[in-house]
């Protein structure tokens, strides 16, 4: 009997460890989603202003993206 309450404690306790990790990792990867998720939307704002740029001043896009490419090595 003493060992089946052991292996009870053991199991109870791994459970409670999962359980724990587990509820910590969903917080981590919930929080790098909604990471994600905001630079996805910055991206797409910043990619429909470089748009319109390109649409309506040519030569400012031209500037943009010259100055983009001296940053480069940085």
């Amino acid at each position: 009997m003493r060992t089946v309450a052991t292996v009870a404690v053991v199991a109870l306790i791994g459970w409670v460890c999962i359980k724990v990790v587990f509820g910590f990792a969903g917080g981590i990867i919930g929080l790098l989603l909604s990471l994600a998720w905001l630079a996805l939307k910055v991206a797409l704002v910043v990619g429909i202003v470089y748009w319109l740029i390109s649409v309506f001043s040519p030569d400012t896009a031209r500037k943009i993206r010259e100055g983009m490419k001296s940053n480069s090595s940085i």
